[in-house]
């Protein structure tokens, strides 16, 4: 039976290249937003969705007003492990169901999506095309506290279909001002130290094997995703023997249409998933190709971000709800999408 979180939404799974119910084995699109915040947000008195002003309004917005049937939640592990601020990992973990909650009796399902290990460390600076230097936390590769996460997460929400699990945000080869050292997992399964600068489909395979094997022990059903290397780009080679695995790709405007078949050849063999896209409006040329392509191939996503840049709406927090020039693009897709009946419900 369906946990009290998940409001009798199905449970999904995998047949072939398609995500379906898997009841009927319908085959279903999952179309929505990132709802980013949760991974970075001290924390007020008043607790995490305070904080972070994550509201039920909001979620009712995404879901019944935009018509998206995913919320893809970036969290925290160290937070989600040990809590934050006097807050507990309890309390943490209690923000994301209500979360899961608000979104299940909605309709919609959330992806649970591991953004950052801690909100202290700096993996190196990213630098953006006005030459702006930023502190990035995304990890590499996650790390042996990981292999508690999962399995921590595994327990919570064996019984829950509206929860999905994105494994890592986007492993990458570690920037040239990273000094510290990658995890690796050896060839017994062990979590080892290394300093090589690179992150290659071998090695995050091994990693996504290691990782699924810590959950299928506890949560056997349920969607698990896997993103690519290259910042979540590139899924060749990315492969882990194991049932409801979809593979998830994030495109944007620096990732030239000459290219995309790296993150989009094996579509036609293996699940497929979008987990982030998004642009400002000098990306609408990308946008719209993109958004056709992933139409007519019927590929499931999720934009980014709700909250964050390149925002999709103009005042997320205000609010007000309306859409920026790119997230207008988005709503109507996500609207089309309904209207084409490809909720699966």
């Amino acid at each position: 039976m369906p946990g009290e979180l998940s409001h009798d939404l199905p449970q999904l799974a995998t047949r072939d290249n398609h995500v379906v119910r898997s009841d009927t084995m319908y085959p279903i699109l999952l179309r929505g937003v990132n709802r980013s915040g949760l991974e970075y947000t001290d924390p007020s008195d008043a607790g995490f969705l305070a904080a972070a002003e994550l509201t039920n309004a909001e979620v009712r917005e995404i879901v019944s007003g935009w018509r998206a049937n995913v919320i893809r939640l970036p969290f925290n592990q160290d937070w989600a492990l040990h809590g934050r601020c006097g807050h507990s990992a309890s309390e943490y973990l209690d923000a994301i169901d209500q979360v899961i909650s608000w979104a299940a009796e909605l309709g919609a399902y959330t992806i649970l999506d591991l953004q950052w290990l801690d909100a202290e460390t700096v993996y190196g600076y990213t630098e953006d095309g006005n030459h702006v230097k930023s502190e990035n936390h995304v990890a590499p590769t996650p790390n042996s506290d990981s292999l508690i996460l999962w399995n921590k997460l595994a327990r919570r929400y064996r019984d829950e279909p509206a929860v999905l699990f994105d494994l890592l945000n986007e492993p990458h080869n570690r920037l040239a001002d990273d000094f510290l050292p990658i995890h690796l997992i050896d060839t017994d399964g062990d979590v080892i130290d290394s300093d090589s600068d690179l992150v290659g489909p071998q090695d995050w395979s091994a990693w996504a094997a290691r990782l699924v094997s810590e959950v299928r022990q506890i949560r056997p059903k349920g969607l698990i995703l896997i993103g690519g290397v290259d910042w979540a780009f590139d899924l060749r080679g990315i492969r882990v023997n194991a049932p409801n695995i979809v593979y998830s790709t994030h495109i944007y405007p620096n990732r030239k249409t000459e290219v995309w078949w790296k993150a989009l050849g094996c579509s036609g063999e293996v699940p497929i998933f979008v987990g982030e896209w998004g642009g400002t409006e000098r990306d609408l040329d990308f946008g719209g190709a993109l958004a056709n392509l992933m139409r007519r191939a019927g590929l499931s996503w999720t934009a980014w971000s709700w909250v964050d840049y390149p925002q999709l709406v103009r005042s997320p927090r205000a609010p007000d709800y309306q859409p920026t020039t790119f997230g207008h693009l988005v709503q109507n897709e996500l609207r089309a999408n309904e209207m084409a009946g490809a909720r699966g419900f």
